[in-house]
């Protein structure tokens, strides 16, 4: 995968998410088919952490549940940094590994939304 499309409306909802969510970590689950973002299922941070995020077991489930039911994927996972570039940081890496999807990062200095997956090593992908 080489690129993921994001819609304009939904990098609003996203961006003011992220800024509510200050000063923690924001996150979301992305669902849609073909690289294309459709849905989004805005989470929960249970860590209450401005360098780190989990999200529950419950919301886990619930996304996988909806995404089901709607016949869609989970295509990417979405994050802020309230406070730094939106870069992975070597937790992030480490989660990589085991959630193979898109990653969009936020960053809440800069304002701007970066796409990475990884490979053998983190690769920036193009967002339209």
């Amino acid at each position: 995968m080489q690129k993921i499309r994001l819609s304009e409306s939904d990098k609003k909802v996203l961006s003011e998410h992220s800024e509510n969510q200050k000063p923690n970590e924001a996150c979301a689950i992305l669902f849609g088919k073909d690289n294309q973002v459709s849905e989004l299922f805005l989470a929960e941070n249970i860590e209450e952490s401005p360098v780190n995020f989990t999200i529950s077991n419950e919301q886990l489930i619930e996304a996988y549940k909806i995404a089901e039911e709607k016949q869609l994927e989970v295509i990417g996972i979405f994050h802020s940094h309230p406070n730094s570039d939106a870069f992975p940081s070597n937790t992030d890496m480490k989660f990589m590994q085991s959630n193979p999807v898109v990653w969009i990062i936020y960053s809440g200095i800069n304002k701007n939304f970066r796409a990475f997956i990884l490979e053998s090593n983190i690769i920036e992908i193009s967002m339209e």
